[in-house]
């Protein structure tokens, strides 16, 4: 029984269960999407929350610039590349044997300064958030004043006082034991059983405690949670229903449409817009969808990327039962390569704001991200971590199944897909060691 329901209720009310059950490479079109103007009424975040969020963002620049040399020629602002991606473009039509219609382009969050990941922008924005509260409410700083003084000692001597913990298979648990280190807090990061040894050892050298467990990332964010509300100077920094780290994820939107606009890509009805988001418990993936979606509406089409083995926010969703499944429940075990997204259960804060924006979902095998890693390698020499890789599957999913087929119809796009720009949002992958890098790419051949 599942939440009081027979297991062939569920497959009966619900068909796409078997095929998720069976590790089938599944799609999923969200029957829930309805006019961007029509989900913005019924939305509890709006566009001034963004902006708020970008503009707290540029304030802690010159202070990013000051502590984090890499992001000095960015002038502080953490921002990744937007590359077209033409050898690997030619290369995945050869596979599904048809030309690719329109571009693709690879959004390389991989590269991001700080943290090498996509968690860079939401995990980064929250520690700096609450570093901002505390020092406005301590008097020792001022919303006018330049953010550069948080570096001096005797902030580092205030943040020391407090501390922040979360829960993490690896790099929300990168980005923000990194960015609070150097702030000068005490920062705590509970470790699922998928984290990668490496993603550890780094954060013990900067100085973070570490807590692993041999469970997944539902245990460890359970018992960040715990830690927090024992200690009222401990800020819980909640991945699976935190708006702050959702707000941070959705200003990537901004800073992508003016790199759309300096590279001439034009978004409109003719010109249609789709991003393919890697996804684990839905946060980073869930603010950049729907940060996209405020800014070129019902122009852009935005779906999640998940491995067969970790389907939580398909299952939530399809379902719309969100966080009140697991994938375990149906005896699926959340055991895949892409860390990143092994996750069982989604966020129900992220699903339902994001429902009725997003366009659909999709899962796809490991070996499946492996094949394209290496491919990738070796047609542009641009090296991601397995979990990067789960959008490269995006194209190939709406041009050649009936369902992606059906999806176009339905949005009457049919005749602009040789005009669409298709951006693959490349989550992490520039700070894996050279030596596991190799074995990636080893296997992936």
């Amino acid at each position: 029984m599942i939440l009081n329901k027979p297991l062939e209720q569920w497959l009966k009310e619900f068909p796409i269960i078997n095929d998720l059950i069976d590790l089938k490479e599944t799609i999923w079109i969200n029957p829930k999407k309805v006019s961007c103007e029509e989900a913005m009424k019924a939305s509890t975040i709006s566009l001034d929350d963004v902006l708020d969020a970008s503009n707290r963002l540029e304030r802690f620049a010159p202070y990013l610039a000051l502590v984090f040399p890499e992001t000095s020629a960015m002038n502080g602002i953490i921002e990744s590349p937007l590359v077209e991606i033409p050898k690997m473009k030619t290369a995945l039509g050869k596979e599904i044997e048809q030309d690719i219609q329109g571009k693709i382009v690879l959004k390389c969050d991989s590269h991001l300064p700080i943290s090498g990941s996509i968690k860079a922008r939401g995990g980064i924005y929250e520690v700096l958030k609450h570093a901002e509260t505390i020092a406005l409410e301590s008097g020792m700083l001022k919303i006018q004043d330049n953010y550069e003084i948080l570096a001096e000692e005797r902030f580092k001597e205030l943040f020391s006082k407090y501390s922040i913990a979360v829960g993490s298979t690896g790099n929300v648990g990168l980005s923000i034991g990194i960015m609070s280190a150097k702030l000068g807090f005490k920062v705590y990061v509970h470790m699922s059983s998928d984290a990668r040894q490496w993603k550890k050892d780094m954060l013990r050298s900067k100085g973070v405690n570490v807590i692993e467990y041999d469970d997944d990332y539902s245990l460890a964010v359970t018992e960040g949670r715990k830690q927090a509300e024992k200690d009222p100077y401990c800020h819980f920094v909640d991945d699976e229903n935190s708006k702050d780290l959702f707000l941070g994820y959705a200003v990537a939107a901004l800073r992508l449409k003016k790199q759309l606009e300096e590279k001439k890509i034009v978004v409109d009805n003719d010109h249609p817009l789709f991003v393919y988001l890697p996804c684990g418990v839905g946060g980073g993936p869930g603010g950049v969808a729907f940060g996209i979606k405020l800014i070129f509406g019902d122009s852009a089409h935005c779906f999640f990327a998940e491995p067969t083995h970790s389907p939580c926010m398909t299952l939530g969703l399809a379902t719309g039962y969100h966080d009140k499944v697991s994938v375990q429940d149906f005896g699926i075990d959340n055991k895949t390569a892409a860390d990143g997204l092994a996750v069982g259960r989604a966020s129900s804060f992220v699903g339902k704001i994001i429902e009725p924006f997003i366009s659909g979902s999709y899962t796809l095998t490991d070996e499946r991200m492996y094949h394209y890693l290496a491919m990738l390698t070796d047609e542009e020499d641009i090296k991601l971590e397995p979990s990067a890789l789960a959008g490269m599957k995006g194209y190939e999913n709406i041009a050649d199944t009936d369902k992606g087929k059906a999806y176009i119809e339905r949005e009457n796009i049919k005749d602009h897909m040789d005009l669409a720009t298709h951006i693959v949002w490349a989550t992490g992958g520039n700070m894996v060691p050279e030596d596991i890098m190799k074995e990636y790419y080893k296997k992936g051949k």
